[in-house]
C-alpha cells in the first residue's frame, strides 16, 4: 500500500518538498484538469490569449498537450468566454464563466468545480505553456501528505529589487470538489481574489525550485512580446 511522507517546511515559505520516498495516493482518473482561458487579454491588446500561437500551436492547445504528456490527470476541460467553437475544436469540453463580466480566474475555478465529475480539480492558466510535466503528481502528493483542502504551486520569481524569491502561483491549484459550496458563498458575497478565498482553507504549498526544475516553467506571457520572448527561449 502506498504511504504518505511529511517533511518539515523550510523557513520563509511553508511548503511541501517531494523526495524519492513520496508516493502518490490520488489516481489520475480522480483528477480533472481545467485550463483557464477566459480572461480579457487586456495586456495583449484584448486578443483571446488562449488562441495566440506558441511554437506553432494555440497556447491553450499547447497547454492541453503538455497536460496530456505529463499525465497525472484524467479528463481535461477548458474555461473560455469567447471563440468557443475554436476551443471546442481541441476535442475537450469547453465551459464559459457562470459569473458575468469577466470576473477573473476565480470565476473559472467556480465553473470548473461546478462541471467537475471527479473528486479533485486542478487549475492551470493557458498562458504558461512550459508548466511542469509532473505538476499534477506533485500537487496530489502534497495534498494527501498534508491532508489539505488545496495544494498550490510556488516557484522562483524576480522581485522588484531583482532578487529571486519563491512565490505562490495561485492559479496553479489542486482543489477538493467539496470546496464548491465555499466558493459559491465567497463569490456570491462579491469575493474575486484567489488568495482571499484559499486563505480560508488549509493549503499545502508545493515548491518547484528543486534540482531539475525548469526556472521558466511558471513564466506566464502577459504580452505578445513576452510570448515571443518565451518562444525564442524555449
Amino acid at each position: 500500500m502506498a504511504c504518505k511522507v511529511k517533511h518539515p517546511s523550510p523557513r520563509g515559505l511553508g511548503s511541501y518538498i517531494p523526495t524519492s520516498h513520496t508516493f502518490i495516493m490520488i489516481p489520475a482518473s480522480d483528477i480533472t484538469a481545467l485550463i483557464l482561458a477566459g480572461g480579457r487579454g487586456s495586456r495583449m491588446g484584448g486578443v483571446d490569449k488562449g488562441l495566440q500561437t506558441f511554437n506553432g500551436m494555440p497556447l491553450a492547445l499547447y497547454t492541453l498537450t503538455r497536460l496530456q504528456m505529463g499525465g497525472g490527470v484524467g479528463e481535461i476541460m477548458i474555461n473560455a468566454n469567447r471563440n468557443l467553437a475554436a476551443y471546442e475544436s481541441f476535442g475537450v469540453p469547453v465551459w464559459p464563466d457562470g459569473l458575468a463580466d469577466y470576473a477573473g480566474p476565480l470565476a473559472g475555478f467556480l465553473t470548473g468545480l461546478e462541471r467537475c465529475d471527479t473528486p479533485y480539480l486542478m487549475t492551470v492558466p493557458c498562458d504558461t505553456p512550459l508548466l511542469p510535466l509532473d505538476l499534477a503528481q506533485r500537487l496530489a502528493a502534497a495534498l494527501e501528505a498534508e491532508d489539505a483542502d488545496i495544494a498550490m504551486a510556488a516557484a522562483p520569481e524576480s522581485g522588484r529589487d531583482g532578487q529571486m524569491q519563491v512565490r505562490t502561483q495561485p492559479v496553479f491549484c489542486l482543489l477538493r470538489l467539496e470546496l464548491l459550496e465555499s466558493l459559491v458563498r465567497f463569490t456570491q458575497d462579491g469575493g474575486r481574489k484567489i488568495d482571499a478565498w484559499t486563505a480560508l482553507h488549509k493549503t499545502a504549498v508545493v515548491r518547484f525550485d528543486q534540482v531539475g526544475d525548469d526556472p521558466q516553467a511558471f513564466f506566464n506571457a502577459n504580452t505578445l512580446a513576452e510570448l515571443h520572448q518565451l518562444e525564442s527561449n524555449a
